[in-house]
């Protein structure tokens, strides 16, 4: 085993810890402190756990995980280090599928939210597939999803300003900004697997995407084949952020924070990024979900809010990084 590959462990292992202590004490933490002696009961306190706050530690988990690994797939593919997930478009045409359901009314019914989130994020992978067409070409591929992103964004602000009720308004407004509150088994069995699966796919690009560093002509020297790559990207970006969006609405930033805060340690291999970036993500992100919960506020802060907060100054901190850099 080499150094890097040593240190890499090293590194997996101690944010390994990390994110289970984090877990642990969001378990605990909120508007009511809950003891862990009291975790294991029969009274309110032991159903609060078990029925509110497992499942929303297990999803926000999840979705950071899926969040992180898909920012740092993005960005060893177009290597672009602020390369985010939004990029594909697909987190766009899944809160449009979202969107469509609150509009429509059809949310009434619990699991087509997520369901049409799911069926917009699919839309979003043909379309961008489409768009850009057969060559691989990253150029191509880059555009492609920054006019999907576009149009997917405009048609959500026409449903929100034809919105028939003021309520329904609220309803996408408020879904859009992104939470874990609320958040039940029923969504942890909806969006896990589905995160799972698309994980997969981000893990098996990892060894193409080391070699897409040196170029695209050298890759496709060393046998790799960018169109699969590129198949595989879209495939398991768009399986872990649709079912992220669809279980928690647009979380931002994660993808775009995490991978530039393990690849000091991890390497700049991509393929070495990827699984820190994930428990990383994680950890990041029910740290967050744990810190809105006990601040002092009338209201819980949306989690998506939260991020933005943290993401839009650590976005330009890099953004004068690289300017320095450049001259």
């Amino acid at each position: 085993m080499s150094w890097l590959d040593r240190k890499t462990l090293w590194l997996n292992g101690l944010l390994l810890i990390g994110l289970i202590v984090t877990m642990l004490l969001s378990l605990a933490v909120g508007k009511v402190w809950v003891a862990p002696s009291a975790w294991l009961g029969d009274d309110l306190s032991a159903l609060i756990i078990m029925e509110l706050r497992v499942p929303r530690t297990i999803l926000g988990a999840a979705i950071g995980a899926a969040l992180g690994m898909a920012g740092a797939t993005m960005q060893g593919y177009l290597r672009n280090p602020l390369a985010d997930p939004g990029v594909f478009g697909v987190s766009a045409s899944s809160a449009l599928g979202a969107v469509t359901s609150l509009y429509f009314g059809f949310a009434l019914t619990a699991w087509l939210l997520p369901v049409f989130a799911l069926i917009g994020a699919g839309i979003g992978m043909a379309l961008l597939t489409l768009l850009a067409g057969r060559s691989g070409s990253l150029i191509l591929f880059t555009l492609a999803g920054v006019i999907l992103s576009s149009l997917a964004g405009s048609l959500t602000s026409l449903m929100i300003s034809l919105a028939p009720t003021p309520f329904a308004t609220t309803e996408i407004v408020t879904w859009l900004m992104g939470a874990l509150t609320d958040r039940s088994w029923d969504d942890v069995k909806l969006a896990v697997p589905i995160i799972a699966i698309g994980m997969l796919f981000l893990i098996a690009t990892g060894r193409s995407l080391d070699a897409l560093t040196l170029g695209e002509d050298a890759a496709r020297s060393m046998g790799v084949n960018i169109l699969h790559l590129q198949w595989f990207a879209v495939i398991g970006v768009g399986l872990t952020v649709g079912a992220s969006v669809a279980a928690a609405g647009i979380i931002g930033f994660v993808g775009l924070i995490v991978p530039h805060l393990v690849r000091p340690f991890a390497g700049h291999r991509p393929s070495a990024v990827l699984l820190p970036s994930a428990i990383a993500g994680a950890l990041l992100l029910v740290g967050a979900d744990s810190a809105v919960r006990i601040l002092p506020s009338v209201s819980e802060l949306r989690l998506g809010i939260a991020m933005s907060l943290l993401g839009a100054p650590f976005f330009m901190a890099l953004l004068f990084k690289m300017r320095r850099e450049l001259n």
